[in-house]
Formats: C-alpha cells, structure tokens, sequence
C-alpha cells in the first residue's frame, strides 16, 4: 500500500472510509461516535486545497484510509485519521502519520498534536505506540484549548479526551 495525496473525485471515499472505521465505537458502547457524520466534502476539499490530505490506497489505488490535518499554534495537528475496518492492522494510519511527519519536518514544523479519546484502545494508546505523549492541562496551547472546547460542545467529552503531542 501506498500514501499519496487525496484527488479531488475521492472525497466522498473518504466520508465512506469514515463511516465503516466507526462502526467499531458501536461494539465498546459508544454509539453515538459510531452515527457521527464525517466532515462534509466541502471540509474535506478545503483539506485537499490546503495540501493537508492523503490517503493510503489498495493495489487497485483506491482509497482505504485517510488523514486530515491543520496548522494550529505553529504544529500541524491531525484533525482526522481513520482506516477501513477491512485494512486494519496493517499499518495504514501509522504509514500517514509518518507521512506527516515528514511533510512536518520538511516544513520545520516542531510537533504534530492531535485530540483523541484516552480509554478507546485504538486511540490514545495506539497514539502512544507511534510516539505521542498526553499533554496536561498546562500543557495545552489556545488553539488545543480551542478544539477541545468544540469537542466538548459536540458531547465529546462524555468520554474521556486526551491533547496528544509528538515531537518531531
């Protein structure tokens, strides 16, 4: 498999990969992070404007995972990585978060950070496991602070949320 940029006809891929990779919230008793919609694609195109979207694609090139991410506070920040349930396991979303890392530190960016939920197994501790560290609350920086109050305004935060950050 391979990691490439997003083309613009692969938007609505990327709302399917996200759904399917929900599912999974359904079986640990978070239903609703299951029903949640992806980003609309004109989110998702703005993404791909910015030059802050790829996907890992199949043989066939077709998408079977995706990351979105954003500038905030100096760091790109992953506001979204999410694989197909049936290409799990095989180090997709790892091979994108190297991706961009090294789109990071080509354009001396410090740090990538992402927000994640701490007790899912294939969120907080898997970040940990691509060298992610939790941050304190001290630790956070306005724009950190900011996403998490638009998370917790969504009802994220009925489960406990996690500021990640890895040093680059």
């Amino acid at each position: 498999m391979s990691v490439r940029a997003v083309r613009q006809d692969e938007l609505t891929a990327l709302q399917d990969i996200e759904r399917a990779a929900g599912l999974c919230f359904r079986d640990i008793g978070m239903p609703e992070i299951a029903d949640d919609e992806p980003p609309p694609l004109a989110v998702l195109a703005a993404f791909r404007e910015a030059g802050l979207a790829w996907v890992a694609v199949d043989g066939a090139d077709v998408p079977v995972a995706y990351l979105i991410a954003d500038h905030v506070d100096g760091n790109l920040h992953v506001e979204q990585v999410s694989v197909h349930p049936d290409h799990s396991r095989r180090g997709l979303g790892r091979s994108l978060l190297e991706r961009l890392a090294a789109v990071a530190v080509g354009g001396g960016v410090p740090a990538l950070t992402l927000t994640t939920f701490a007790e899912v197994p294939w969120n907080a501790p898997y970040y940990v496991r691509c060298g992610f560290r939790p941050l304190g609350e001290a630790a956070l920086t306005p724009g950190l602070r900011e996403i998490r109050a638009r998370e917790a305004a969504h009802g994220l935060d009925r489960w406990p949320r996690v500021c990640m950050r890895r040093d680059l």
